[in-house]
């Protein structure tokens, strides 16, 4: 029997996650903010799947409520074989339109804590000689639009890296890239999906998920969804950054 821990784990891909982990017969540690939502999650997939769910209701932005998910994965007696690093958010207004401490929470969330969770987990996984750590990501991390990207990209590369580093002693990392997917991340920036993007890059949140997993259990260092956005991230490695930058208002309307 596996154990799954999973962040933002009670809405968008952070939930489907946890569906189709649990249908896979893993028990699960399922962590988010909102504890009463927590619970009616966990009540679901338990009796949904017949799984063990444990919930941890925490901050990520918060440094002591980050350590207490921390203590969890790096508990022996109680090991955590797969670490979903999915919480995150987003900001609709650009650098200087918002306030530096609502750009901090976001770094907290989007690096400092996939950071310190990822250290926490790897200790375990690297002893046992098994285990793994997804790194929900973006698309975005291929284009210039601010700091959500600039985050991204940071997760992109520490994911390659600790893959490479991790991935001869039976433990695979691997870095998510979403684009536009049909959860409630962007409804929570006020974005209406039928004017912010065309349809066909909308994802389906379950399509997405059972692919990372599958890419995931083939050893992958990076999971890009759907062949248009294969397409998408190979044009950015072509196209000049100045002409990439006039693709950041893509999303916003």
């Amino acid at each position: 029997m596996s154990t799954a821990l999973v962040t933002g784990a009670t809405a968008g891909i952070g939930l489907e996650f946890a569906r189709q982990l649990a249908a896979r017969g893993d028990d699960l540690v399922l962590v988010a903010r909102d504890a009463t939502r927590l619970a009616t999650v966990a009540e679901e997939l338990r009796s949904s799947y017949g799984v063990g769910v444990e919930v941890l209701s925490a901050d990520l932005t918060d440094a002591g409520q980050l350590g207490t998910v921390e203590a969890r994965l790096a508990d022996r007696d109680r090991p955590v074989d797969l670490l979903v690093n999915n919480a995150g958010f987003g900001l609709k207004e650009r650098f200087l339109d918002n306030p530096l401490d609502v750009e901090q929470a976001q770094q907290d969330v989007l690096v400092r804590a996939v950071l310190r969770l990822t250290h926490a987990a790897l200790g375990g996984m690297v002893e046992r000689g098994r285990g793994g750590v997804i790194n929900v990501s973006s698309v975005a991390a291929f284009l210039p639009r601010g700091t959500y990207s600039a985050a991204k990209a940071w997760v992109n590369s520490f994911s390659q890296w600790a893959h490479a580093e991790y991935a001869p002693q039976g433990v695979t990392v691997m870095a998510l890239c979403p684009g536009f997917v049909k959860t409630e991340f962007h409804e929570r920036l006020g974005i209406d999906r039928d004017s912010s993007a065309p349809k066909p890059l909308w994802l389906e949140p379950d399509r997405l998920v059972r692919d990372a997993l599958a890419d995931f259990d083939k050893g992958r260092a990076m999971s890009i969804p759907s062949k248009r956005y294969k397409a998408i991230v190979t044009v950015t490695r072509l196209v000049p950054r100045s002409a990439l930058q006039r693709l950041q208002s893509l999303g916003r309307k």
